[in-house]
């Protein structure tokens, strides 16, 4: 899923039945004013990511040069480039969670997973991504993963933490 390959250092696996649903999406929408932020949210949703291939994909069939639809792809936070693991780990960095650590939180993450924020383990079971308040202030600095939450936090709990979804 997160293996090394391609550019973006994620080798594509796109099977053809995902392509199938991605050419119907862009037929029927194609025709719409505005039709690329739909597609581009269709493909993510059908993909999980929007890897080159799949923006290749959505210019060639829209008739687009690739510049445009990679510039929407990178503009708009709720998209992303790369995969997301199994356990998808989100560290606040929020004001309130900063201000307590979640910055030291983040740092442990990505020493014991050996990947940085917004990358992606390599077997396909860990990524990790910042993200901004979560609202759970009282609760700073704060982890999730997936739907756990995870409070109160200290950098010597995270290796205990990761252990739970090994």
């Amino acid at each position: 899923m997160c293996s090394q390959g391609s550019a973006s250092g994620v080798a594509f696996a796109g099977t053809p039945e995902q392509k199938e649903k991605l050419l119907a999406v862009i037929a029927e929408k194609k025709n719409e004013p505005g039709a690329l932020m739909p597609i581009l949210q269709d493909a993510q949703e059908i993909y999980g990511y929007l890897p080159i291939e799949v923006q290749t994909m959505i210019a060639e069939e829209l008739d687009v040069p690739l510049e445009k639809v990679y510039g929407v792809s990178t503009f708009y936070s709720q998209f992303t480039l790369n995969p997301k693991g199994k356990y998808q780990i989100s560290v606040c960095l929020g004001t309130a969670c900063y201000v307590k650590g979640s910055g030291l939180i983040l740092e442990e993450i990505e020493k014991q997973l050996g990947i940085k924020s917004g990358e992606c383990t390599e077997d396909g079971k860990f990524s990790i991504d910042a993200c901004r308040c979560v609202g759970a202030c009282g609760l700073a600095p704060v982890m999730l993963i997936n739907d756990d939450v995870y409070g109160r936090m200290t950098p010597d709990q995270v290796a205990g933490i990761l252990a739970k979804y090994e």
